[in-house]
């Protein structure tokens, strides 16, 4: 008979500033020969995907060789359109209740992100007992704002990932690299429960619901642990389950037979809902998400015409499509076009961009509501195959975000998720640092968080909000504006100037104001700025005021004070005109109602202190470029030596670290101190993961 994995329960903890050392601790973790080098991170490396390079580098980085994710590359702003093609001061006259066009209802955590599976144990954490808590910092950042955060775990690799029970090494992902047999080199995964574990330990900490992805490059071998795993611990925090990721292109990758098609995957989806009805360790049958589209040699409306919706109904949580707007994937593997960023990057900087990504989906967001069911974005960024330097990571990429996101939830998608890889890629979100973190500020927040967080203060937590695309400026391509409205009210405006012009010749001046018959605007209007000196600018972007920096300065908490600004409105003719001035470039978002601030409305202001770093006497002092260009893929495999100062080398292979789930207990109560608390008398409550 199998031995039987152990059985984990969450017993709710409040700790705070009284709670007890852990120094009585030292003498149990000596005696359990923990050596403090098991708390170092698994660094990542993928075989085959190398930095890109770009003939549009500046001169201070044309030799650049590290990774993509910290490449110093700034391309050449656009020159500002004119006052021709952007005229800079204009009026919006706004309906005070919601008009005819405007969204179906949506939900504060719309905006999310799609982390790729074989990097969660570098994004998330090691393991359900050690938590990577910049990632934690930055969640609650937006559930502060939106009440909560969905986070979509798979891609590529979540198709080749098995289950089992432990790891040679302990640790709770794998990658078999050499194994990598598809053009995009992905590698197959095995994973623990622990990965398991550790969302649901996130979840208890920060409010994060999550999707994950049922293997499907094998439909004749289903392997179901992930789905039956997956409910089991998760419970509630589980929202779907994805079944084929991008089933479109498997003939072009080679995971099919060519001439595979959208009843093909039909066969396929059937085949995969009766093992589902027939296993009894998988309770919910209704979490399946489809049909995943690229959007390649197939349509949605291919997949609608076979039946699909009508016929798994009853299993469908979700429909979802992945889209990115275009690709580098020439750079990055040689396959494809050869795109040049520099004569890219205008076509991310106006509003059609947003629009032409949506257009061929607004069929199936219609299609949708007629079936009652939500359609996703499971799946998007600016490029895929990693992006493009210089765009992805440019201020550029985070006004497009914004606007993307909001464009979409404008034509009726439920959510968008914008995807997480490794350090060979220029998109990410946030990206952790490419060797063990030994100073408390090292991760890189990139634009398209900046996107997220504004967004999750757009849309606010009530779930009950509409949103318009007000067509401002005559429609004009360069200073798109929404208005928001909630439970049938206007109570916000979102305003944008794609122009980057230093001068102040481009920055834009729009007058609001409410149509003849709707409620007046008060006599002010309070307002939060996104901004930055150049689309083209790399980091030190700022939201009311606030930054996180550039490469590897921050702990996901944002620093500095915050800026809201006042803006006094004029009375005319039994109405209130406000004048909000929006710089090229940036984004301003107006609070129509004193209410209408929604930066704490999601829940209570929390970050988490990193604190878990290295003592001064044991950190290594590590140089920026150095760091960025540090691939530390040798660092885990090797044998683990004391770092107590002033001991001998006890070395020890990763055989003797004992078991997390048994750590997890000790690690758990020490949290209280590993995390840090600020503030006197701050409480925090989460939950202990228990091994019995």
């Amino acid at each position: 008979m199998r031995p039987q994995p152990p059985k984990w329960r969450y017993f709710p903890v409040r700790l705070g500033t009284a709670f007890p050392s852990i120094f009585f601790l030292l003498p149990l973790l000596a005696f359990l020969q923990i050596p403090p080098s098991t708390a170092q991170i698994t660094v990542y490396y993928v075989e085959g995907q190398r930095p890109l390079a770009s003939s549009t580098a500046t001169a201070a980085s044309t030799n650049y060789s590290g990774s993509a994710a910290y490449n110093p590359t700034v391309l050449l702003a656009p020159p500002p359109p004119g006052a021709a093609a952007m005229p800079t001061s204009f009026g919006i006259d706004l309906v005070t209740s919601v008009p005819q066009g405007a969204s179906i209802l949506q939900s504060g955590n719309f905006f999310g992100f799609s982390i790729e599976m074989s990097v969660v144990n570098q994004v998330l954490g090691k393991n359900s007992s050690l938590l990577q808590v910049p990632f934690l910092n930055l969640m609650a950042n937006i559930q502060q704002r939106s009440g909560g955060v969905v986070v979509r775990v798979g891609g590529n690799t979540q198709e080749t990932a098995s289950l089992v029970e432990s790891t040679s090494d302990g640790r709770i992902l794998e990658k078999d690299l050499k194994g990598s047999t598809n053009p995009t080199q992905t590698p197959p995964l095995i994973f623990t429960p622990d990965l398991l574990h550790m969302l649901r330990a996130i979840s208890s900490l920060v409010n994060v619901h999550w999707h994950l992805g049922i293997p499907f490059n094998d439909t004749t071998n289903l392997r179901l642990a992930i789905a039956e795993r997956g409910q089991a611990i998760l419970g509630d925090y589980l929202m779907g389950l994805q079944v084929g990721n991008e089933p479109d292109l498997y003939a072009d990758h080679g995971h099919r037979p060519m001439g595979y098609g959208p009843y093909d995957y039909f066969g396929e989806f059937s085949t995969l809902v009766q093992a589902i009805e027939n296993d009894t360790n998988i309770p919910n049958k209704g979490l399946l998400i489809g049909p995943n589209l690229a959007t390649g040699d197939w349509t949605p409306e291919m997949v609608w015409n076979t039946g699909f919706v009508d016929a798994y109904s009853a299993n469908l949580g979700y429909l979802a499509v992945e889209h990115y707007p275009t690709d580098n994937c020439f750079a990055q593997f040689g396959i494809g076009t050869p795109r040049d960023p520099q004569e890219t990057f205008p076509n991310f900087l106006n509003h059609t961009a947003g629009q032409a990504l949506i257009a061929p989906y607004l069929n199936s967001t219609a299609y949708a509501q007629t079936k009652g069911k939500k359609l996703l974005m499971f799946e998007t960024n600016t490029a895929s195959c990693g992006g493009f330097v210089g765009i992805s990571d440019s201020f550029g990429a985070a006004l497009w975000g914004l606007d993307y996101a909001m464009q979409m939830a404008h034509s009726n998608f439920s959510g968008a998720y914008f995807h997480v890889g490794g350090q060979n890629v220029y998109y990410n979100p946030f990206t952790p640092p490419p060797t063990n973190q030994s100073s408390y500020k090292q991760w890189t927040v990139g634009p398209i968080y900046y996107s997220a967080l504004v967004m999750a203060e757009t849309i606010g937590p009530s779930n009950a909000t509409q949103v318009l695309d007000v067509q401002a400026n005559a429609n004009n391509i360069f200073t798109p504006a929404y208005a928001v409205y909630e439970h049938g009210t206007l109570v916000r405006a979102l305003l944008i100037n794609y122009a980057s012009d230093p001068s102040g010749a481009s920055d834009i001046y729009v007058s609001l104001s409410a149509v003849v018959g709707g409620t007046p605007l008060p006599s002010s209007v309070q307002v939060k700025y996104l901004l930055a000196a150049s689309v083209a600018q790399k980091g030190n972007y700022t939201w009311a005021g606030q930054t996180f920096g550039s490469n590897f300065a921050s702990d996901g908490r944002p620093a500095g004070m915050e800026s809201v600004q006042t803006v006094a409105c004029s009375s005319a003719a039994g109405t209130s005109v406000c004048t909000v001035r929006v710089p090229a470039p940036g984004a301003a978002l107006v609070f129509l109602t004193p209410g209408a601030l929604t930066e704490t409305a999601g829940a209570a202001s929390r970050t988490f202190a990193t604190t878990a770093a290295t003592r001064t006497e044991n950190a290594v002092s590590i140089d920026p470029a150095v760091l960025a260009t540090s691939n530390g893929h040798s660092g885990m495999g090797r044998v683990l030596g004391s770092t107590s100062h002033g001991s001998e080398n006890g070395a020890v292979g990763n055989a003797g670290i004992v078991p997390s789930g048994l750590l997890g207990a000790l690690l758990g109560v020490a949290l209280g101190a590993v995390m840090g608390w600020e503030g006197s008398g701050m409480v925090l409550d989460f939950c202990l993961s228990l091994y019995t």
